[in-house]
């Protein structure tokens, strides 16, 4: 390929990228759910014919992203290509096709350009409620968590199942937002579609075969060189998570060879009766976001990218089996980054941040007016950050979703949608780890009613038993807390109640130190103080 032909290709190919940006600022601005349209609980992508991944939104979660990335494949095999039409959407909710829990609503549509199939767009996003006992860790089985959506067309040529939406409203508790994400995911597709047949006549190309070929090739050029430079050998690791009502033990074995990254969870606890349990398509989705963050988070992420990483288990906790239930499945998943990252930390020690609070702190309320009177009934979710591990160089970051990426919801959206009030949010001062570099610190936060109200909420946390532990000498950061504003300790998973006129108190982990203490410099520990960082993690 000639010089000015590679330009070309690396213009389009730039253009392609922001063809799913338009994707998924489609979604953020028509959402109805506050866990999509502001705190970006979402994917979208672009695939060829065969279902490959071309590009990927930056907006998006890891988990979203490339569960996205093999749930196309799903749809490819359950759909034949006679029954694909111009207009059709598709849509599941199945955990084990698509990104692990009910919860998560993934829509894939043919995009077809002068009469011919020429790809695929993609999306998903996190809706409200999906039924059953609720968005939380309680239920036995998958069963009981929400109804199931298999493969199937929410649009045949452009007419939307009407028989779907009917079902979907008698099954959920806030249908006009149900219903109304399931349309945003169809439009954020249709306007992929549409963006992408007007490049396509400006710029000449039939269809993405020969742009996708360039994409691909060069992607897995790039990885290969970077595979060049990495240590060769295989190294373990293991952690303890909370769990539901004991702790549970996660394992990793990373092997780093020539040709790729072989991530084995042999040696992690059994799958669990409650709905912690994470399918192996989001295990996979988070091992390979791991190792990506340390051997080439510069080059894209695309099917070619995605080829280099292997993950393998047996049946367990990480790779549970239908019917599991699987509702909470980010709670476990979310650790699995900081597991990697204790493998890759003893071929890589200069690179690899201590541990972080992982899994979000997620919080769903049910609201609702006491002894009968009037008032507002609502279902709200609020999705919270504890601290990030310190770094090699740097400390961690405060209050941030790593290794999901999500926002957090602004307290005036949350309190928009139900009657609640947001007492308190702030930085929780002295959760951080001590160490050379500082571990992140988490948030304290302080919910109650409107008066008139209770609710009840889903606790959905971690490392309450387990602090983030440092690294290199570092410190572990503080252990979260759940408990009411009397000072009564709640559990940290599972459905609980706030009666009226008490708040509810969560006090979030901070992340590991990285590093001996005693190497801190005497600058970083006077500005610590300064700025009310450090003083006890108690406030």
């Amino acid at each position: 390929m000639s010089g000015s032909s590679e330009i070309r290709m690396q213009v389009m190919w730039n253009r392609l990228i922001s063809v799913v940006e338009e994707q998924a600022l489609t979604l953020l601005r028509t959402a109805f759910s506050t866990s999509v349209r502001e705190a970006g609980d979402l994917s979208a992508g672009v695939f060829d014919t065969q279902g490959r991944m071309l590009a990927q939104a930056v907006t998006g979660t890891p988990g979203h992203v490339n569960t996205m990335a093999e749930a196309v494949l799903h749809f490819i095999a359950e759909i034949p290509r006679g029954n694909m039409f111009a207009g059709d959407t598709y849509v599941t909710n199945d955990p084990w096709k698509g990104t692990g829990h009910l919860h998560d609503i993934t829509m894939v549509s043919p995009s077809f350009h002068r009469g011919n199939l020429v790809g695929f767009f993609a999306c998903t996003a996190h809706v409200v409620d999906v039924g059953g006992r609720g968005f939380g860790a309680d239920g036995k089985s998958v069963y009981e968590e929400g109804i199931q959506i298999p493969i199937m067309k929410f649009a045949e040529r452009g007419e939307v199942n009407a028989d779907l939406v009917k079902i979907l409203r008698l099954n959920v508790r806030e249908p006009n937002l149900v219903v109304g994400d399931f349309y945003s995911l169809a439009a954020c597709n249709d306007v992929g579609h549409h963006r992408l047949a007007m490049m396509l006549d400006e710029v000449g190309l039939p269809n993405l075969d020969e742009l996708g070929n360039f994409i691909l090739e060069r992607t897995h050029k790039a990885m290969a060189e970077r595979f060049l430079d990495l240590p060769r050998g295989s190294w373990h690791a293991d952690m303890v998570t909370d769990g539901y009502d004991e702790s549970i033990r996660l394992a990793a074995k990373v092997t780093i060879a020539e040709d790729g990254v072989v991530i084995d969870f042999d040696g992690t606890a059994p799958m669990s009766r409650w709905g912690i349990n994470v399918p192996i398509i989001y295990t996979k989705a988070y091992a390979c976001y791991a190792v990506k963050c340390v051997v080439a988070p510069d080059i894209p992420n695309n099917s070619a990218s995605l080829a280099f990483f292997n993950v393998v288990s047996p049946t367990n906790i990480l790779n549970a089996k239908r019917p599991a239930p699987v509702s909470l499945r980010h709670v476990i998943g979310h650790m699995v980054p900081d597991l990697v990252f204790g493998a890759l930390a003893q071929a890589m020690p200069d690179r690899i941040p201590a541990e972080g609070a992982a899994a979000l702190w997620n919080i769903h309320i049910s609201a609702r007016p006491i002894d009968g009177r009037s008032g507002r009934h609502a279902e709200v979710l609020m999705f919270n950050s504890g601290g990030m591990g310190a770094r090699p160089g740097s400390d961690g970051l405060s209050a941030t979703a790593f290794p999901s990426g999500v926002h957090t919801m602004p307290i005036e959206a949350t309190e928009h949608t139900g009657p609640l009030v947001v007492w308190r949010k702030e930085l929780r001062s002295g959760s951080g780890g001590d160490g050379q570099y500082r571990g992140g610190l988490g948030q304290t936060i302080e919910i109650g009613a409107l008066d008139g109200h209770e609710f009840d909420f889903s606790a959905m946390f971690d490392r309450v038993r387990s602090p983030a532990r440092g690294r290199a000498g570092g410190e572990p950061g503080a252990s979260g807390e759940v408990l009411l504003d009397d000072g009564t300790k709640l559990r940290p998973k599972g459905w609980q109640h706030v009666p009226a006129g008490r708040r509810l108190v969560l006090q979030l982990p901070g992340g590991g130190g990285f590093g001996n203490p005693v190497d801190r410099d005497s600058d970083s520990r006077a500005l610590d103080a300064a700025m009310g960082l450090v003083g006890g993690a108690d406030n």
